[in-house]
């Protein structure tokens, strides 16, 4: 029998199902017999003895009440509480002496509940999860995890052999957090939560926030604190927040770290985080790139996801090494100046049963109603987006990547499956919003709140959506209505150029429309022109093998692909191994075939996009007004027969404008004129026909002369040649060999 504590309760704490562990263990105050005294109770199954100690000092020994290891003694001559810790004795013979983890008072405070419970805490993996700290002058590490609908959490590990009998965790009033402090626990413990449900199935659950996790195909978690020491990015940072995204240059390599290149000497592995930054940001930088975009690097099970099945949202995958190394490579990145992009996953998580699915034996973060929780083209489930705390999950997510790891923007994927109720699905498989439509009401209001505080709170960040339909707004404010992105992917160019470039010449004139329709919404949106990995995969065929013709063909069509493409309005992306002309398909299990590049079509295509860069980033007209239609100017989008097409692009400062003239057939174009706005000797600056690019050298010599003929609409006019299958760019000067004016 217990002083103070029912039969029930007793029971309650040796079947471990009670919700806080707290009411019974630890140090109690009781009256006995009209006096105060000090009782202490523990729960050590596979104890035989246990003391406390006053400092080194034995001041009591507690006497076993219940076969199980329930354990409680008064400590004699006292009335008052007082530190202390326990001397265990195991059957072993092993004597152990710690701090009880029932002694400390909770961390976490009513404030920090309350703002998470209203999704408003957006540092909250800052309090979930396990961090680090000191709790009444006594180091050790405090776990904390939501789980509302569990009957019990506790915390297991390899420092408790993985028993959920011994850190039973409290709960904090109906917060649905269950908190823990578990003294001199240090970094570097493997841990997960043991949930016992309200129908009484245990489960064993990854921490939510975990910073980092066991290498696959383990799943526990790692107790970890994120150093500040890495960072000297200070100068990058400064100048990202003063910066003005939408009218400077952006042209983005994106890569699948695991990919990318590869250790044959050493079993095939992937390079680490550190061995990526030093081989990876030297060629961004030859290539001229301004941004690396990685495809998803938080933490996932399956390699065959490439990252789209995100198990670990806080914790960067293990594959390729610690999260300091990953601070390293993000911190090496902006001392090149190179700004980074990360591919975030916030449409669906996937089904393992160690992961966020109906994580305390509810529909917690998913919706239970498979029509709303159940994604049918993945077979993964889908955020509720309703619910508070899961929409702060998912915000302070965002945010983490921003702050910790210094990350300068997000690719937020699948925007489109989460904006439709009834994406993917048929006429009775999905529920209507509350006005009877098709829109996802809660995700559309995660959107706008979302962006508006990443704005907020780090300015210059790049915020974009990969969304695939017509949404209007997707990349306009939230206060005028739209979701609140900076950027988003322009599917729509990508799907009708590809479609327009993979015909053969012949037939091109008949969907001539497919190459100028971009143009009609080009300023409807802050467009980012992507040539990602999408289009190399799943049959599609590589971006090289895609073109039409014979060898020499397909290498020309795609140097005009890309000349067309760079000179079009919105920024640009590019995946890896496009810029040299991979023969085969994207595959994650090996590295890109570099050896390629002793063949001189590889090697002059990849001149032609490191060109193509510089060129880009060196003139204003083909960044600075991308989503200003001022900036654009047709000159001829009719030529269907020819499949032809010409236009101008215009800076802000109102300089002379660069010519952009596309040959989409196999046929030279000798005498062709087009009108231009002003007299002058116009340089040809760009040839992708050039033969640094392994073209067939045709060309206008230097440039041409602008003749008082009218044509277009304008009173001048040039005659040039138009190499086949070629894009030609021209740049106005007043005289030979002066600069423009």
């Amino acid at each position: 029998m217990i002083t103070g504590v029912s039969e029930e309760e007793v029971g309650r704490i040796v079947q471990v199902e009670h919700e806080d562990p707290f009411q019974v263990l630890g140090m109690h105050l009781i009256w006995e017999q009209g006096r105060q005294v000090v009782s202490v109770r523990v729960f050590l199954p596979g104890a035989v003895s246990v003391f406390v100690l006053d400092g080194d000092a034995v001041v009591g020994e507690l006497v076993r009440r219940h076969p199980s290891g329930l354990y409680e003694a008064e400590v004699a001559g006292r009335s008052e509480m007082f530190a202390y810790r326990l001397e265990v004795v195991y059957a072993d013979g092993l004597r152990r002496r710690m701090y009880d983890p029932y002694a400390f008072l909770p961390m976490l405070s009513d404030f920090d509940m309350h703002l998470f419970n209203e999704s408003t805490h957006l540092q909250i993996y800052e309090k979930l999860g396990a961090h680090p700290t000191v709790n009444q002058d006594v180091p050790g590490v405090l776990f904390a995890v939501w789980a509302p609908n569990a009957q019990r959490v506790s915390v297991v590990g390899s420092f408790n052999e993985w028993d959920g009998r011994v850190h039973s965790m409290r709960t904090r009033g109906n917060s649905g957090v269950w908190e823990l402090f578990v003294p001199e626990l240090t970094e570097g413990e493997f841990y997960k939560f043991e949930i016992l449900t309200k129908q009484g199935h245990l489960l064993l659950k990854t921490d939510p926030y975990g910073l980092r996790m066991e290498l696959r195909p383990q799943t526990a978690s790692i107790v970890h604190k994120l150093s500040d020491t890495i960072w000297t990015d200070e100068a990058w940072m400064a100048a990202r927040a003063k910066s003005d995204p939408y009218r400077s240059p952006m042209t983005v390599y994106e890569v699948h770290p695991g990919s990318w290149k590869r250790v044959p000497e050493e079993g095939n592995r992937s390079l680490s985080y550190r061995e990526l930054a030093h081989e990876l940001v030297p060629y961004v930088l030859e290539m001229g790139y301004t941004h690396i975009e990685l495809m998803p690097v938080m933490e996932h099970p399956l390699d065959e996801s490439w990252g789209y099945q995100v198990t670990g949202y806080y914790a960067p995958s293990s594959r390729y090494g610690t999260p300091e190394d990953f601070q390293y490579f993000v911190n090496y990145c902006h001392t090149h100046k190179i700004g980074v992009i990360l591919d975030w996953v916030p449409a669906h998580f996937p089904r393992d049963s160690h992961s966020l699915g109906r994580f305390d034996g509810t529909a917690l973060y998913e919706h239970d109603d498979p029509r709303l929780g159940l994604h049918p083209d993945w077979d993964t489930l889908i955020f509720n987006y309703g619910r508070n705390e899961v929409r702060n999950f998912l915000c302070s997510n965002a945010l983490f990547w921003l702050d910790k790891y210094h990350v300068d923007g997000l690719r937020v994927d699948a925007v489109a499956s989460m904006l439709y109720l009834d994406y993917s699905r048929e006429e009775g498989e999905w529920v209507p919003n509350r006005h009877g439509g098709r829109e996802n009401l809660e995700a559309i209001s995660f959107f706008q709140f979302l962006n508006e505080k990443v704005y907020a709170r780090f300015p210059g960040a790049l915020m974009c959506a990969e969304e695939s339909t017509s949404w209007p707004g997707v990349s306009r404010p939230a206060y005028l209505g739209g979701l609140g992105f900076g950027f988003k992917w322009n599917m729509g160019w990508m799907n009708d150029t590809l479609r327009y470039m993979s015909l053969d010449p012949v037939y091109r004139k008949y969907e001539y429309d497919r190459l100028t329709f971009g143009r009609v919404y080009a300023f409807y949106e802050n467009f980012i022109l992507v040539l990602s990995h999408d289009e190399v995969v799943h049959g599609k065929r590589s971006m090289l093998d895609k073109m039409p013709g014979d060898v020499w063909q397909k290498f020309a069509n795609l140097r005009l692909l890309y000349t067309f493409m760079y000179g079009h309005p919105g920024k640009k992306l590019l995946f890896m191994g496009c810029e040299f002309g991979q023969w085969k398909e994207w595959d994650h299990r090996y590295s890109l075939d570099w050896h390629l590049l002793d063949a001189e079509p590889h090697r002059g295509l990849q001149k032609l996009v490191q060109d193509l860069n510089q060129f880009y980033r060196q003139e204003p007209a083909l960044y600075e007004t991308d989503f200003d239609s001022k900036g654009f100017d047709w000159i001829d989008c009719h030529d269907a027969d020819q499949s032809t097409v010409t236009f101008s692009r215009q800076n802000s400062a109102g300089d002379p404008p660069l010519i952009v003239a596309c040959n989409f057939t196999p046929v030279p174009r000798y005498g062709y004129r087009i009108g231009v706005p002003k007299p002058g000797f116009y340089r040809e600056v760009l040839n992708s026909d050039s033969a640094l690019y392994g073209g067939s050298n045709l060309g206008n010599t230097g440039g041409v002369q602008a003749q008082d003929k009218p044509s277009h609409g304008h009173s001048w006019s040039l005659e040039i040649v138009l190499p086949p299958l070629a894009g030609v760019i021209f740049k106005r000067e007043e005289a030979p060999g002066q600069n423009p004016t």
